[in-house]
């Protein structure tokens, strides 16, 4: 017998297993996991073509390399250390140490319904593959491949394991009341603010002598706007599958997403259009995923009102705060923290201003609710969630600073100024993105004459 929300086999000689899950939301939550894990790929794409052609395979390695490394390291320990059961700092490694307890056929901790544990371990494991590889773009072209690999594995233990379990694996602060529906804290926080503390460490991009006004040029838009484009599809499983099931919510979460992803980019673009008379594809991107950026931690908690509200706020938050980065001289390449960290910051802000109202907090909240039981609208809620978004941002910062500053003492982290200028594609992993100078190609004294004259109409 095969329902929408159980499943019972008997296998041939064995005792009968029950499996009582919801088969809609667990196919759900599958396509939901593989469009999450297509975000780095779109990320790699969307760094590449921002930065310049010497330094696209570098900029793109740091995000795949991501995958690989992340995901060991989350199936392993991480999973546990983020959602194990609770020892305040972090989960015990050992509840889920290398997936044991974490079963295919039954939620997590046992009981009806829901979707498999296994299932959201690997779901959750997407967002820890990807919240470092943001990191990448505002140290661009100044951080060595070696170091880097044991930069992201320490930063998950000390900033990401901590942040995940206070706030989704039920920790002190989701004890309190603080709410992040899909990582405005959790990722963007953490990522857009120690991409900031990282500038403390690696200091500036040398400005070549030649061309120094094509430095901050991207390489190649058409890369950019693939990468939004991936990156955009993947939010909706990245949004609309944090409400780990099929139902209302996730359709909330995801038409919420799409409204303030648009708002953010039309309004973006007329800033640009009017500031610099033309309008740019480039910044038409970037305005995208401001918004995207910003919506994430209040998606499936606000009306469709509220996120084109959010749209409009993050275009003039995020916009300003990537300028006023300039104005501080600090050389955030891709404005990580400006879109990524201060989207995430503002976002949760309001969060607390723009859920739904009291009534939706009743058992038999209004038809209207979008996720009734959870966060409602109040000065007390904003007052929690502005405590929490500080303390993430100063936490990240700091405690990255540190990491940083331990790791470049025992080996380098930036590379070599000739290296840079030269472009670390090269340098650091031996390859080329494209053959420049092009290649001469000849024509051999064999290869016969192309005559117009020979060409048959038909």
């Amino acid at each position: 017998f095969v329902s929408s929300s159980s499943c019972e086999r008997v296998a041939p000689g064995s005792t009968q297993i029950v499996m009582a899950l919801d088969l809609a939301s667990t196919a759900f939550m599958l396509v939901c996991m593989a469009l999450v894990q297509l975000m780095t790929p779109g990320l790699a794409f969307f760094y590449g073509g921002l930065v310049s052609d010497k330094s696209v395979l570098t900029m793109m390695m740091q995000s795949f390399i991501s995958m690989g490394v992340v995901s060991m390291f989350w199936f392993i320990i991480g999973f546990s250390l983020c959602f194990g059961e609770s020892l305040v700092v972090f989960g015990n490694p050992g509840t889920y140490f290398a997936m044991m307890n974490v079963s295919s056929n039954e939620q997590l901790g046992g009981g009806e319904g829901g979707i498999p544990g296994l299932l959201y371990a690997a779901y959750q494991g997407m967002f820890a593959v990807i919240t470092p590889a943001l990191m990448t773009g505002a140290f661009a072209d100044r951080f060595r491949f070696k170091p880097y690999l044991v930069f992201i594995l320490i930063w998950l233990v000390v900033v990401y394991v901590p942040w995940c379990h206070w706030v989704w694996g039920g920790g002190f602060l989701a004890e309190w009341g603080v709410w992040d529906f899909a990582g405005g804290i959790v990722v963007h926080i953490t990522a857009g603010f120690s991409a900031l503390a990282s500038l403390a460490v690696v200091g500036k991009r040398p400005v070549p002598t030649a061309n120094a006004e094509d430095m901050d040029k991207p390489h190649n838009v058409p890369f950019v706007a693939l990468g939004t484009a991936l990156l955009w599809f993947g939010w909706f499983g990245f949004n609309g599958g944090s409400a780990l099931a099929s139902g209302g919510t996730a359709v909330a979460a995801a038409v919420n997403s799409e409204i303030a992803g648009s708002v953010a980019l039309f309004v973006w673009l007329m800033i640009d259009w009017i500031r610099f008379g033309k309008p740019g594809l480039v910044g038409l991107c970037v305005g995208a995923i401001a918004g995207l950026a910003t919506v994430t931690p209040a998606a499936g908690f606000i009306q469709p009102w509220a996120a084109f509200v959010i749209g409009v706020a993050a275009s003039f938050s995020c916009y300003g705060c990537c300028e006023l980065r300039k104005k501080f001289g600090l050389d955030d390449a891709l404005d990580v923290w400006g879109v990524h960290g201060m989207g995430g910051f503002t976002g949760t802000l309001l969060l607390g201003i723009l859920a739904d109202g009291p009534e939706c907090t009743a058992a038999n909240a209004p038809i209207h609710c979008v996720y009734p039981g959870t966060i409602t609208r109040s000065g007390e809620q904003f007052g929690k969630q502005l405590a929490a978004a500080v303390f993430c941002a100063v936490y990240s910062f700091v405690v990255t600073f540190a990491l940083l500053k331990a790791i470049n003492f025992c080996m380098p982290i930036k590379p070599q100024e000739e290296h840079i200028l030269e472009g670390l594609d090269s340098a650091e992993h031996g390859e080329n993105a494209y053959h420049t100078p092009p290649k001469a190609y000849t024509i051999s004294e064999k290869t016969p004459e192309f005559k117009l004259d020979s060409v048959v109409s038909v």
